[in-house]
C-alpha cells in the first residue's frame, strides 16, 4: 500500500462527518467532482471500497468505519506535530489555568510557580491559579475549566490521569498552655473534646474529619467556619477553638501569634497531593511543560518525609 495522502484522509473525514459529498467539498473549498476523485485514489491506496453512496448521502462502510477510527489519529497526531513544532519555533508561550487547594496554596505552589516563571524559555507563559476545595478541583479539569489541578488524593478523581505532586502532615494548632500541652502524644480522639475552627465542611478535609469522628462514636463539634489557614490560626491565637491545619503552613504564624503546634498521631495525618489532568495528549506544551516541571521541580526530592 502506498503512503497515505493526509489531504485525502481529512477529505474522508469531512465527507463522514457531514454524510454528504457537496457539504465536505464546501468545507474544504473545493468543488464535489474534486472530492470524489480524491475519494476513489484513496480507496485505490488501501485496496477497499471506503463509502456507500445513498440517494440523500453518503455512509462509511465497515472498512471505512476502520479507516475513519485510525484517520482521526492521524490527523490529531499531525495536529499536535505541527502546535508543538509551531511553539517551538516561535518559543513556548500559552496561557494555563490550574485550580489548586488551600493546603497547595499556602504551602509552596506559588513560590515553585514563581520559580518556573523566572525561567527564560518561559517568559511568553501566562498561568492562572485559582483556589478550590478538592472536590471542585476535579470537577473542575473534568468539565476543562483548567488544564492542571491540584488536590488531595483523598478526592474522587475517577478517569483523571495523575501524578504525585507532594506530601504533607495535619497537626494541631494550639493556644500555649492548652490542656492537649500536657499530652505525650496527641490522638484525634482526644481533640474532639474541644471545639475546633474547620475550613468549608464541604471540603475533602471536613469530610474526612466527620467521617472519622463517626468511626470513634464522636461528633466534630466546630465554632467557626473559614477559608484559609490564616484566618484558622488567628481564631486559635484568640483562644475561640483548636484547629487541624497542615504542619507545612505553620511555622510563621506560630511563631507570630504564640501558637503550639502538636503532632497528630494517625496514620492519615500524612496527606498525598496529586497533580490531575484529563491527560497529556490534550495538555498544551505550555501547560505540560508546567506539569513536569511541577512533578520534577525544586520540592519534589523533599515531597515524603
Amino acid at each position: 500500500m502506498r503512503d497515505l495522502d493526509l489531504t485525502s484522509l481529512r477529505l474522508f473525514v469531512t465527507v463522514c462527518d457531514t454524510g454528504n459529498m457537496s457539504r465536505a467539498a464546501e468545507k474544504a473549498n473545493m468543488v464535489a467532482s474534486a472530492v470524489s476523485k480524491r475519494l476513489a485514489q484513496l480507496e485505490a491506496t488501501v485496496g477497499a471500497s471506503l463509502l456507500v453512496r445513498r440517494k440523500h448521502g453518503v455512509l462509511p462502510t465497515p472498512a471505512g468505519e476502520t479507516l475513519l477510527e485510525h484517520a482521526r489519529s492521524i490527523l490529531l497526531s499531525t495536529s499536535r506535530i505541527e502546535r508543538d513544532m509551531a511553539s517551538h519555533a516561535a518559543g513556548i508561550q500559552g496561557r494555563v489555568n490550574v485550580l489548586a487547594t488551600a493546603s497547595v496554596m499556602a504551602e509552596t505552589l506559588a513560590d515553585e510557580i514563581a520559580e518556573f516563571l523566572k525561567q527564560a524559555e518561559h517568559q511568553n507563559i501566562q498561568i492562572d491559579l485559582e483556589e478550590r476545595i478538592s472536590p471542585d478541583v476535579v470537577r473542575g479539569i473534568h468539565e476543562g475549566v483548567a488544564s492542571i489541578g491540584i488536590c488531595w488524593d483523598a478526592a474522587e478523581t475517577g478517569l483523571l490521569h495523575t501524578r504525585t505532586y507532594r506530601y504533607d502532615h495535619l497537626c494541631v494548632a494550639v493556644p500555649k498552655g492548652h490542656p492537649l500541652c500536657q499530652r505525650a502524644q496527641v490522638r484525634y480522639a482526644d481533640t474532639l473534646d474541644f471545639e475546633h475552627v474547620i475550613m468549608p465542611v464541604n471540603s475533602a478535609v471536613e469530610v474526612m474529619l466527620q467521617r472519622e469522628a463517626g468511626l470513634l462514636g464522636k461528633r466534630l463539634h466546630h465554632r467557626v467556619i473559614v477559608t484559609n489557614f490564616e484566618a484558622a490560626l488567628r481564631v486559635v491565637r484568640a483562644g475561640l477553638a483548636i484547629a487541624l491545619v497542615p504542619r507545612e503552613v505553620t511555622p510563621v504564624y506560630a511563631k507570630a501569634y504564640g501558637l503550639e503546634i502538636l503532632p497528630l498521631q494517625e496514620a492519615w495525618s500524612r496527606r498525598r497531593f496529586v497533580l490531575c489532568h484529563r491527560g497529556e495528549e490534550v495538555l498544551t506544551p505550555a501547560a505540560q511543560l508546567l506539569l513536569n516541571y511541577l512533578t520534577q521541580g525544586p520540592g519534589a526530592d523533599t515531597a515524603a518525609p
